[in-house]
């Protein structure tokens, strides 16, 4: 099946499109922040930057709707901010803050929000995808009409636990969409290198599962095939597979000089395939925003995202006490 690509014109109104590009900008200004506040020794620990990948989520967030659950890996911030939850939370976390979403206990790798049914970034490759099905599983047994997304990785798509998920899923009717994030790189492999099968979303059809492909640099044709993958879950038809073909453009964490790739190649990326570039485009050649509306809006998300930097380097850190809390449900 041919990866699917957005129609010329856009399916969504003006003010869509205004939000896309102000939703795609926020994390990216924000993820380019974390960096620079890592590199000054303020964030500690692993921290995996989601710069490249924005359309990913932005577009499937779109597709949601209130209830719905999503749960993802370590690199994890933009679906955060695409599902609603506090800048400042977010980044009084990765600062390791008591005004953190975990009380500056979980750092980049592991925050939570009930309030935006966000049930987490999770260390260990693979493992929240059977979490997922879990919370997929929750609902269907509630017969209440929501949809999980679960997020994960080219690298973590061969993961045996995956595969036992995919058949516990389409066994069950579980109403989840597997978003498998193709970003082409599992930490510093390429895919051609380390897996046979290049098409990850084909692999469900041993089990039955729908899915199909998508342009992960374009956030209309990831928000039309998200809409497709939460209309077969909502209709009972069980799992759905979308892999999104996207792009990191920093290494797979800080501490990754991402020498197995070349700086044409990512520039290349940048300069061609954009997603940000590419909906400020259609503003602009739409009519729908000027040069001086769209730098009102860069402005404005730097202010959010600099408020945020300095709420999170003026919360102090957690009490000792800390330690011994949420230890036990």
């Amino acid at each position: 099946m041919a990866t699917r690509k957005s129609s010329a014109k856009p399916n969504v109104s003006a003010e869509e499109l205004l939000s896309f590009y102000r939703e795609m900008l926020l994390i990216r200004r924000f993820e380019e922040k974390a960096g620079q506040l890592y590199g000054m020794g303020l964030i500690g620990g692993f921290c995996h930057l989601y710069i490249g990948q924005e359309a990913v989520v932005v577009g499937l967030e779109a597709a949601a709707e209130e209830g719905d659950k999503r749960v993802t890996s370590y690199r994890d911030h933009g679906h955060m901010l695409a599902c609603g939850m506090d800048p400042k939370g977010v980044m009084a976390e990765l600062t390791g803050r008591e005004s953190g979403y975990s009380k500056g206990k979980g750092g980049s790798m592991h925050m939570f929000s009930k309030e935006k049914h966000f049930y987490g970034g999770h260390g260990i490759v693979g493992a929240q995808v059977p979490i997922g099905a879990g919370l997929a599983f929750s609902d269907k047994y509630k017969g209440n009409d929501r949809v999980t997304f679960v997020y994960f990785g080219d690298g973590a798509a061969n993961q045996g636990q995956v595969a036992e998920t995919y058949n516990m899923a389409q066994l069950w009717d579980l109403p989840v969409v597997f978003v498998i994030e193709n970003n082409q790189y599992a930490m510093g492999t390429s895919v051609q290198r380390a897996t046979k099968s290049p098409d990850f979303w084909e692999r469900g059809a041993a089990y039955g599962i729908a899915g199909e492909m998508v342009d992960g640099m374009d956030v209309l044709a990831v928000k039309e095939a998200g809409e497709k993958a939460v209309a077969h879950c909502r209709a009972g038809k069980g799992p759905y597979i979308l892999e999104v073909k996207t792009y990191r453009y920093r290494g797979h964490s800080m501490s990754d000089p991402a020498k197995y790739r070349t700086r044409e190649e990512v520039q290349k990326m940048r300069e061609e395939r954009d997603a940000i570039e590419h909906v400020r485009q259609l503003l602009l050649t739409g009519g729908h925003a000027s040069e001086d509306d769209l730098k009102s809006i860069d402005k404005e998300i730097k202010d959010v995202v600099n408020a945020a930097a300095d709420f999170a380097k003026e919360s102090p850190e957690p009490a000792l006490s800390e330690l011994w809390t949420d230890i036990y449900a």
